[in-house]
């Protein structure tokens, strides 16, 4: 009986505790966004200007980074000596003149100098009678008159100091001692050294008073008006390289972009796994310096690529993004996936993507404009600790 009380008010305790309330249970629905998606709502949308396209194939020039300077060929640039050692007497020349093939560019003075003189003028005298001797000798052999012994030493101390004569004239040339004037008997104690090319200096390393010998390097000289373009290619771009592509560079601290061709390149890798490439300019400028820096493109050629443009690309911790529209879970809002891709060439307003496997380019409609708004919202929503509604 107790036990049939006790089970009544429990089942009379459950009908009214049914009875008492006519709520149902609520199962409360949490919206979860993945980090590299964001929406937006229609309003958002709009305020934006958000336009989405295709992604396209264009016909774009390939390229190649190169970085290098300005240099001269080496039949450009002389280093110059004094071919006999001595005091400078004169010199006027600085830093960046310009001076003309032939031109004075300094005096030697050297006591030596008149001795080597002295025995030009003194064996040319002996030549001139050994000769005399020579032909004497020469016409009594036709008649028997002498041995031939006799004429074969007379050809012998002429043939000497014939070759002692020119060797005499040769270092006075050498000196640029006038021949003509030293036989009129115009001795002179200087050595006059004449510039071998027209150009620029560009070392100074003697002054007035400084005894030189011939391993001095008094002058460096640059003819500027034939300056080409030394660059430095990595080596996983050589495979890519060919003689007469085009080069497009500027210099530090210059926007104007000059061209250059590519005439030849080196067969060796440097310890930088590096090679050198020569390019000559395609238009000349004097106002061009050998040493400029210079950073520019190397063109190797057109190819059709996937592209975007540039605006359409957005950078973040280094990667680069795109910005695709996907079916928002929520009717009234915009849904955007952020996509990472590896880009290539850049041109004319147009990057190449490669998109990465499992994505179709033509399924895709692609952020065009706004997706730089999109990447902040997204990472500032991160960074709140909450989501990018």
């Amino acid at each position: 009986m107790k036990s049939f009380i006790q089970l009544t008010i429990l089942v009379g305790t459950l009908v009214l505790t049914s009875c008492g309330s006519d709520e149902k249970p609520v199962v409360k629905e949490e919206h979860h966004e993945k980090a590299n998606e964001v929406e937006l709502t229609s309003e958002q949308y709009k305020t934006i200007d958000l336009q989405t396209g295709q992604i396209e194939l264009k016909r774009l020039s390939g390229t190649i980074k190169v970085n290098g300077m300005l240099d001269v060929p080496p039949q450009n640039l002389v280093s110059i000596s004094a071919p006999f050692g001595g005091t400078v007497k004169n010199t006027e020349l600085l830093q960046g003149m310009l001076v003309r093939k032939g031109q004075v560019i300094a005096v030697i003075q050297n006591p030596d100098f008149i001795n080597v003189q002295q025995d030009y003028l003194d064996y040319k005298s002996q030549l001139e009678y050994l000769k005399l001797e020579y032909d004497r000798q020469e016409e009594l052999a036709v008649g028997n008159v002498n041995a031939k012994k006799t004429v074969q030493k007379a050809k012998s101390e002429y043939e000497s100091m014939r070759a002692r004569v020119n060797g005499l004239k040769a270092r006075l040339q050498l000196m640029n001692i006038s021949i003509s004037s030293l036989e009129n008997g115009k001795i002179q104690s200087s050595s006059s050294i004449l510039s071998p090319i027209s150009g620029y200096v560009t070392q100074v390393n003697t002054n007035i008073g400084a005894f030189v010998v011939p391993s001095d390097v008094l002058f460096k000289i640059a003819d500027t008006e034939h300056l080409h373009a030394e660059l430095t290619v990595f080596e996983k771009d050589v495979p890519k390289l060919k003689v007469g592509q085009k080069v497009r560079f500027t210099l530090a601290n210059e926007d104007k972009e000059r061209t250059a061709t590519v005439y030849l390149i080196g067969r060796e890798i440097g310890s930088n796994r590096t090679v050198n490439i020569h390019c000559h300019l395609d238009k000349e400028d004097n106002q061009l310096l050998p040493g400029m820096y210079l950073k520019g493109l190397v063109e190797i050629g057109s190819a059709e690529v996937t592209a975007l443009p540039e605006k359409a690309v957005v950078e973040f911790e280094g990667e680069k993004y795109i910005f695709a529209e996907i079916k928002a879970d929520h009717t009234n809002e915009h849904a955007f996936e952020m996509i990472a891709v590896k880009t290539g060439v850049n041109e004319l307003g147009y990057t190449e993507i490669r998109l990465p496997a499992g994505k179709n380019r033509e399924q895709l409609k692609i952020v065009m404009n706004g997706a730089y708004d999109l990447l902040s919202k997204l990472k500032n929503g991160e960074e709140a600790g909450g989501h990018a509604h």
